[in-house]
């Protein structure tokens, strides 16, 4: 039917056909593809006229897009959608099974690992391949130097990212937190600039005043936010939406960070970085640091 990636039982995923039949789509097949696809196809669980009225479409194009999927009608594709969704979430949590059994489910512990595993699943269903491996090698560029930097939440982020990124390439630089000096640092920010903002909610309007002006001097941003988006999004050359609601006062981070180390492995994979670890280790030994001398 299509080169959809198979499940275990040998059915093809829904998002992956959807995706690969893309070019085939009327533009309001793609519209209700880009809704479903958008809300990691939970949006199909809902009745036709509802998905249809969110998608912006008729409920004869829901219908035409199922069909065109190979499926019967629009309750064949949803009980699909809800067997793909339900396997989704249940694979990755089997090792919670026996905290579940044992009486514990409640316990935060569960409930945490509960709504992180479903925040990397669903930021890894939104994640586009291409535009990955777009920064990837945008980042592993050693002509273009990189600045970084992150809010009250994400500046630990930021700092993760900038450890392991300093360390495999050189150009490499975080931001300040205080706004008074980052002039100096635009000073330099041009066309071979790129700077990775880290922006979640409550958004911060210095960091997006910011972009602003990376970009006025040619410079472009990579930006990573939540599910809702940044207003950051609008100067933003690459944007990652990532998970970030948990059961806490605090939005959780990890699904950021899940991307940022699978950056980090892409960037060293593109970087001849064997002997600059090398040397950075050299360098450590010889001026025996941490070893209390």
């Amino acid at each position: 039917m299509t080169k959809a990636t198979a499940t275990s039982a040998g059915t093809p995923l829904i998002r992956d056909m959807l995706k690969d039949q893309h070019a085939n789509f009327t533009a309001a097949e793609r519209r209700l593809a880009a809704t479903l696809l958008d809300d990691s196809l939970v949006g199909g669980l809902q009745s036709i006229t509802r998905l249809a009225e969110r998608a912006e479409v008729s409920t004869a194009s829901v219908v035409r897009l199922a069909r065109k999927l190979g499926f019967d009608g629009f309750s064949d594709f949803q009980n699909a959608i809800r067997d793909e969704v339900a396997a989704r979430v249940k694979e990755p949590l089997a090792k919670l099974e026996t905290s579940e059994l044992s009486g514990r489910s409640d316990h935060i512990i569960s409930r945490f690992a509960l709504a992180m595993s479903r925040n990397i699943n669903a930021t890894i269903d939104r994640l586009d391949v291409e535009e990955f491996e777009k920064v990837t090698d945008l980042l592993s560029d050693p002509k273009r130097h990189i600045y970084l930097m992150g809010g009250r939440i994400t500046r630990s982020n930021a700092n993760y990212f900038f450890n392991h990124l300093q360390i495999i390439r050189p150009a490499v630089s975080l931001l300040d937190s205080s706004p008074s000096v980052w002039p100096q640092s635009l000073l330099d920010m041009d066309e071979n600039a790129t700077l990775v903002v880290f922006d979640i909610r409550r958004y911060e309007r210095q960091l997006e005043r910011l972009a602003k002006l990376v970009v006025d001097q040619g410079g472009n941003i990579v930006l990573f936010t939540d599910q809702w988006g940044s207003p950051i999004e609008t100067h933003a050359s690459y944007c990652f939406r990532s998970m970030v609601e948990a059961p806490s006062s605090w939005d959780s981070t990890l699904a950021i960070n899940f991307l940022i180390e699978a950056l980090v492995a892409g960037i060293q994979a593109r970087s001849s970085s064997t002997e600059r670890i090398a040397a950075l280790e050299e360098m450590i030994g010889a001026a025996r640091i941490f070893r209390g001398v």
